[in-house]
């Protein structure tokens, strides 16, 4: 008796208190400011960084996977709720409180997208403002692939200056080294980078107010200050501390001087420290980068995307190419459902699975690997069973074989060729596309690689891409080696009927 009292005592203890969850985007000012959050926050914060786009953030904050991530005001505005002009944070709450929805604790910066040409380039076609542009039909435009889809980028900038260009899609973090090398005459910038001095580059004024404000805020659900008070606490001390400069600096140690978003961050608690300030450039090199202390993590969390999703593919696919096989009126359905899958953006899919499971990270990429990797079984299963000639299952027919022992010991044996190559096929194509997982927050070797494209450091990217081309070689060597052990073993009992 006197135990189970004890049992009883010991479950009814109240729960470790929920970690407060804090996501970011994919570019590297966001990357530093969640850095900056988590540490603010403290009592084990829990960081998501590099989720993606605006669109994948969001969904991962209206579901609940995420509890805040810093945002701006001019983003809310006109991308999130539809709204013109510049509305002031009692107006974004307005439009926000029916979304569960909250902004605040405005960082004290403001970080403004803008179209930026070099220096010598826009001097030789006297260009100073983004309407010059429209005189220069035959500039070559550069935007990120975000700015471009945006009412407030590119698709309302071109209809407010009435421009005639047709721009290329092109990722933020290569966009300097293009505007640098001739390839691209304009890019868009964030106010606050700090590749704009570096690089001399003249940003075009917005003569006609195009752009609105974009302070740095903190978007929240309505709920998080009531379910984490004391980390709110402390987050809200973040107001107003962080400006302009500041931020410019931040940037230039990440992008500039090699430091990781942890160190970059890090200035901002030690901004008085002058040895600190005195860190020289920690040049990255490729070897400690490859082999670093992150290295095992990622490894097994890009073996558990790869290899979970592909035991669920097996499991699911063989079953319908079998069905789709046995069942000639279901074989178009079964067929062109999974290749259907195959058609969807991937970024895309994820984001609607982060809106349907209501969650970020391990379980949407799973999910989403697990959809991708069916087509090469299910197909290549359908097709194994089709070449199994019409005399052996005749002569099984005679021999009196049941239906299910001529599919296990005649049909899958001699379509097992066909099946493991299915098999094979999506599980190199699974180690490939794990590194998108790493949008959504859930590891692997592609965390590294969206890192250094935010970074556009090539070290970095390396790291990431290595390891994952490594690891489809080995893949597929194993399965070499696995279906010329397992074939011949398979075939035996098909051999002795």
């Amino acid at each position: 008796m006197r135990w189970l009292l004890l049992l009883l005592a010991v479950l009814s203890l109240p729960a470790e208190a929920e970690a407060i969850r804090i996501g970011t985007k994919r570019f590297t000012e966001s990357y530093i400011l969640g850095e900056i959050l988590v540490r603010a926050a403290g009592g084990g914060a829990e960081l998501r960084a590099g989720l993606g786009n605006t669109g994948i953030v969001y969904a991962a904050l209206t579901s609940g996977a995420i509890d805040l991530y810093p945002e701006y005001t001019g983003t809310i505005a006109r991308e999130i709720l539809g709204l013109a002009g510049s509305p002031d944070l009692a107006q974004l709450n307005r439009a926000l409180a029916p979304r569960g929805l909250a902004a605040g604790v405005p960082l004290g910066f403001n970080d403004g997208y803008a179209l930026a040409m070099t220096e010598a380039r826009a001097a030789a076609l006297k260009v100073r403002t983004i309407g010059d542009l429209s005189r220069h039909p035959g500039l070559a435009l550069g935007l990120s692939q975000e700015f471009i889809g945006r009412d407030d980028g590119w698709r309302g900038l071109k209809t407010a200056y009435g421009l005639p260009f047709e721009p290329t899609g092109l990722d933020h973090g290569l966009a300097y080294e293009a505007l640098a090398a001739g390839r691209i005459d304009v890019m868009d910038i964030y106010t606050t980078d700090a590749k704009i001095a570096r690089y001399r580059l003249r940003v075009l004024r917005d003569e006609r107010g195009f752009f609105p404000r974009y302070d740095a805020v903190l978007l929240y659900r309505r709920d998080a200050p009531e379910r984490f008070p004391q980390a709110w606490a402390r987050l809200r001390r973040l107001k107003g501390r962080i400006s302009e400069q500041t931020m410019i600096r931040l940037n230039a140690a990440a992008e500039l001087e090699g430091k990781s978003f942890a160190q970059a961050a890090g200035l901002f608690f030690s901004a008085g420290d002058d040895a600190t300030r005195r860190e020289a450039r920690a040049e990255r090199r490729l070897l400690p980068t490859l082999f670093g202390p992150d290295f095992w993590r990622l490894t097994g969390e890009h073996l558990l995307l790869v290899f979970a999703s592909l035991a669920a593919s097996v499991a699911v696919g063989v079953p319908l190419g079998v069905l789709a096989s046995r069942v000639r009126a279901t074989a178009q359905v079964v067929l062109g459902a999974v290749g259907v899958v195959q058609t969807i953006p991937s970024l895309a899919l994820l984001a609607f699975l982060i809106a349907a499971m209501g969650t970020i990270g391990t379980a949407p990429a799973l999910v989403a690997l697990f959809l991708y990797a069916l087509l090469p079984i299910v197909r290549n299963t359908h097709a194994g069973l089709e070449g199994v000639g019409p005399g052996m299952r005749l002569a099984a027919l005679a021999l009196g074989l049941t239906a299910r022992d001529r599919l296990w010991r005649i049909e899958l044996p001699l379509a097992a060729p066909a099946i493991l190559a299915g098999v094979k096929t999506s599980a190199v194509i699974n180690v490939g596309t794990a590194t998108l997982a790493a949008f959504v927050g859930a590891g692997g070797y592609g965390e590294r690689i969206v890192s250094g494209l935010a970074l556009n450091d090539h070290v970095v990217l390396l790291a990431g891409a290595i390891p994952a081309a490594a690891l489809a070689l080995l893949v597929q060597g194993a399965f070499d080696l696995l279906e010329r052990r397992t074939v011949g073993i398979w075939r035996a009992p098909a051999r002795a009927n």
